[in-house]
């Protein structure tokens, strides 16, 4: 099994990295190849640029700027998000990957107008979350990561499995809270 993490936190210390650790190291303790795509780290441009956009439909060469990290997304079997809630949205880093790699002829076809999943040798399908808020919080804003992942992400992908781990109200967690969400973290993972 080969899965693709992307992470999207600029911060080594922060618990958002310890989850991605988590996630990386369980894999890899069960055996997968893990290509641990660190978005900050490879410095990912997340800006969709006008020439981008132009070309959008037009496939393939519409993969062209960004062909690398189209070639690890199609060589992958599991897929896994890792990232932080900020202001009830992705980060812009993962939102840019999305708006520039999840393409026309990568994630999806268009057939009539009607888009069709493209990435459905995803077999396993997983985002570790947190947000600063609670889920009541997060529920009356919509929630639109958990609504885009379960959603969009699930479209395209038609996973046989699909996990949404996310911590709420982190500005208040007790460090037990987090050592138990940590450890929930690393059970998932491994029954993924």
């Amino acid at each position: 099994m080969k899965a693709l993490v992307l992470f999207a936190h600029p911060c080594e210390e922060s618990f958002g990295a310890a989850l991605h650790q988590k996630v990386v190291n369980t894999l890899t303790e069960r055996g997968w190849e893990v290509d641990d795509c660190d978005l900050y780290a490879e410095n990912f441009q997340p800006v969709l640029t006008t020439e981008e956009r132009r070309g959008y439909h037009d496939e393939p060469e519409n993969c062209g700027p960004v062909q690398p990290y189209v070639d690890r997304l199609r060589a992958a079997d599991a897929l896994i998000f890792s990232f932080p809630v900020w202001n009830f949205g992705y980060p812009a880093i993962l939102k840019g990957f999305l708006d520039r790699v999840f393409l026309p002829g990568v994630s999806f076809k268009l057939v009539d107008g009607m888009v069709k999943p493209n990435l459905t040798h995803i077999s396993k399908l997983a985002a570790v979350t947190t947000y600063g808020g609670t889920r009541f919080r997060a529920f009356g804003a919509g929630d639109p990561p958990r609504k885009h992942f379960t959603r969009a992400v699930w479209h395209v992908t038609r996973p046989e499995k699909m996990k949404y781990l996310a911590l709420y109200d982190m500005n208040r967690a007790t460090v037990a809270k987090r050592a138990a969400f940590l450890d929930k973290v690393g059970r998932e993972m491994q029954a993924l």
